[in-house]
C-alpha cells in the first residue's frame, strides 16, 4: 500500500494574496527566450555532448531564433571550458546573440568563469545558491544570514572581475530552489543582491525563479512571482525570468500563468529536456503563443529538421505525442476525427477563412513543416471512410463517389485489421487498384464503335474464356448502349446506380478517372476505370463493377 501519510506540502505562499494574474486572459507578448539545452540539457544526457555535437547543437539553436543561451558552467570541466572559447576565438556567436555561462559563488569558480569570457563580446553571468528551507538545513546546515552572505560574496565578486575584463557582461542572479524557499526569504536575499549590482536601465539584471523541484500546482507558482514582481527593488530595472522544471508535469502552465503573473523571461530547452522529468519545453510554450495569434519570435517552421538534430546530437528520442513536435501529435486514426478533419478542411479550401479553425487541428501542421497527407490521416483498422477518401483525394486524386467510399473504407479497415498494421498511402492504393481499378480477370471489353441511328449503338467486343463475343445494342446514350451490349453478351441483368467522372488532379492532368456502382441480385458492386479518353474509362469501370459482382462465373 502507498503511504501518503509520509508527504506535506513543502511551499510557501506569498504573506499576501497576490491574484492579479487571475484578470489576465492570455500572453499577449512573447517573454525574451534564453535556451538552457547546452547547460541543463546537456547535463542531464546520459552521455554529454562532444565538443562537436554541441557546436552543431549551437547552430540549431542559434538558426531557431534564440538571442540568448546558456551554454555551459566554464570552470566545471575543461569540456565545458573548451566549448566557451571555441565559440569566442571561432567568432560563431553572432552580434545580436548573448552567451550565458553558469557560476558559483566562490572565487576560484568565478575567476575561471571570467578567463572563460576574454574577448567575447555579450555574456551573461550567471549567479546561484541554494535557498530552500530542505538546502539550508540538510545540506549547507547554514542560516538564512549565512545563505544571504554567500549571495552578495558571490555578487561583489561577480562585479569586480567584470570591471577588470572587457566586453559587455551583464548579471543573473538565481535563489535556486526558489519554489521551496519562504517568499519573504527570495525576497530578502534577492533584494541583497540587488543592492550589490545596483541595476540601471543601461545595466539590467536578471532575476531568475527557478521551479528547480516543482512542489505545487502551477498557481501558487504565480502568486510566488508576481510577490515578486511587485515587491523587488528597482523593478524597473530588473528583468524576472522563469526557470522551471517538470516534476509534476506542470512547467508549461508554470510558465505561462508565471509569464500572466508579470515575469518577462523563460530558461527552458528544446522538447523539454534536462534533469528528472525536464525543464520546461520551450517549442510547446513557444506553439501555444503561436496558436493565440501571437509572435513567439522563435522559427520552428521546419520542426521535423529541429527534432533530426535534436535526436542526433543528444542521443534522446522525441516521444511521439510530444506537443507540436511528436511524429503522432497531428495523427487521426479514428474515423469520426478523420470524416471531421477532411470535411474541415474541405470547408477551408471553399470558404478561405482568415483564421485556423480545422476541427481537431490546434494549428495547421504546414506552419511547422509537416504534411497532412501523411501526419494528419492515419490509416488502421479504426479508420473511416473520410479519412481514407481525403488520403486518396490527397495522394491520388481519387475522388470516389459517397457510397464507394464507404465501401472502400470498410475494405482498408479490413485489410488492416487483418494486417495487424497501420497502412501507408501507397498500400491503400495498391488495394485499390487491385480490386477495384481497371478489373478485367473475368471478362473484358477489347473493342467499342459507336454509330448513331434512333439513337446510340455500340458495338462492343466482349473477350470471355478466351473467346470474343460481339454484340450491338441501341441505348440512351454510348454507355447505356455499352451496358445493355454487355448484358446480352454474358446473359445477365444489372441496374446502373451511380455513375460519376472526374479528370485526374494527382501525378497526371491527362488521366480521366469514372465510377460505375451497379444493382443486381448479390447487393451494390463497385469499379472504377482510368484512361486518357473518358469514355474508355467508363466502360473499365462498368467492366470492373461487373466483375466485382459475382455475376460471371
Amino acid at each position: 500500500m502507498m503511504n501518503s501519510n509520509k508527504y506535506t506540502r513543502g511551499y510557501f505562499m506569498p504573506p499576501v494574496p497576490c491574484y492579479d494574474w487571475v484578470q489576465k486572459e492570455y500572453i499577449d507578448k512573447p517573454p525574451i527566450w534564453c535556451s538552457v539545452d547546452l547547460r541543463d540539457g546537456n547535463q542531464a544526457l546520459i552521455i554529454p555532448m562532444s565538443l562537436e555535437e554541441k557546436l552543431n547543437f549551437w547552430n540549431c539553436i542559434v538558426k531557431a531564433g534564440f538571442k540568448e543561451i546558456e551554454i555551459g558552467f566554464p570552470a566545471a570541466s575543461e569540456t565545458e571550458y573548451e566549448f566557451c572559447r571555441t565559440l569566442i576565438e571561432k567568432n560563431m556567436i553572432p552580434d545580436d546573440v548573448t552567451i550565458q555561462v553558469l557560476t558559483q559563488s566562490r572565487e576560484h569558480i568565478i575567476a575561471k568563469t571570467f578567463e572563460a569570457l576574454k574577448g567575447c563580446k555579450n555574456a551573461i553571468v550567471h549567479l546561484y545558491n541554494s535557498t530552500s528551507v530542505a538546502q539550508r538545513e540538510q545540506v549547507f546546515k547554514k542560516s538564512k544570514q549565512e545563505i544571504i552572505d554567500i549571495a552578495v560574496f558571490g555578487a561583489k565578486l561577480c562585479k569586480e572581475y567584470r570591471s577588470k575584463t572587457p566586453g559587455n557582461f551583464r548579471f543573473e542572479y538565481s535563489p535556486e530552489s526558489f519554489t521551496g524557499t519562504e517568499p519573504e526569504y527570495a525576497l530578502e536575499i534577492c533584494n541583497a543582491v540587488l543592492d550589490v549590482w545596483q541595476p540601471t536601465p543601461d545595466d539590467k539584471v536578471i532575476i531568475n525563479l527557478p521551479v528547480t523541484v516543482e512542489e505545487s500546482s502551477p498557481h501558487v507558482y504565480a502568486c510566488q512571482v508576481e510577490y515578486m514582481c511587485k515587491n523587488i527593488n528597482s523593478r524597473e530595472n530588473v528583468i524576472i525570468s522563469l526557470h522551471p522544471h517538470n516534476d509534476r508535469g506542470c512547467a508549461v502552465a508554470d510558465s505561462e500563468l508565471g509569464m500572466l503573473a508579470g515575469a518577462d523571461r523563460v530558461e527552458g530547452t528544446l522538447f523539454g529536456n534536462g534533469e528528472r522529468t525536464g525543464n520546461v519545453d520551450i517549442i510547446t510554450l513557444a506553439m501555444n503563443m503561436y496558436a493565440h495569434g501571437v509572435d513567439p519570435q522563435l522559427d520552428f517552421s521546419n520542426l521535423p529538421e529541429i527534432t533530426e538534430t535534436y535526436e542526433k546530437m543528444t542521443h534522446m528520442h522525441v516521444y511521439e505525442r510530444q506537443p507540436y513536435s511528436g511524429s503522432l501529435v497531428f495523427a487521426a486514426f479514428s474515423g469520426s476525427h478523420q470524416d471531421a478533419i477532411a470535411k474541415g478542411m474541405k470547408w477551408r479550401e471553399e470558404k478561405a477563412p482568415d483564421y485556423w479553425n480545422v476541427p481537431y487541428l490546434a494549428i495547421d501542421p504546414k506552419d511547422i513543416g509537416r504534411e497532412y497527407e501523411g501526419d494528419v490521416i492515419r490509416i488502421n483498422s479504426q479508420s473511416g471512410k473520410g479519412g481514407i477518401g481525403y488520403l486518396m483525394e490527397q495522394h491520388f486524386g481519387i475522388n470516389m463517389p459517397a457510397k464507394m467510399r464507404e465501401v472502400f473504407g470498410y475494405h482498408i479497415k479490413s485489410v488492416s485489421d487483418h494486417a495487424h498494421k497501420e497502412l501507408q498511402p501507397d498500400e491503400i492504393y495498391r488495394v485499390f487498384e487491385e480490386n477495384y481499378l481497371n478489373r478485367a480477370d473475368k471478362f473484358s471489353v477489347s473493342e467499342v464503335h459507336f454509330k448513331q441511328s434512333n439513337g446510340i449503338i455500340a458495338m462492343v467486343s466482349i473477350v470471355k474464356d478466351g473467346k470474343i463475343l460481339y454484340r450491338e445494342a441501341c441505348g440512351n446514350g454510348r454507355f447505356d448502349a455499352v451496358s445493355n451490349a454487355i448484358k446480352d453478351a454474358l446473359g445477365i441483368q444489372f441496374t446502373i446506380k451511380t455513375y460519376e467522372e472526374h479528370a485526374k488532379e494527382k501525378g497526371s492532368t491527362s488521366q480521366a478517372v469514372a465510377y460505375v456502382g451497379i444493382d443486381c441480385a448479390g447487393g451494390t458492386f463497385w469499379g472504377a476505370g482510368m484512361n486518357t479518353d473518358i469514355i474508355n474509362a467508363s466502360v473499365s469501370a462498368l467492366v470492373s463493377a461487373v466483375n466485382n459482382s459475382g455475376l460471371i462465373k
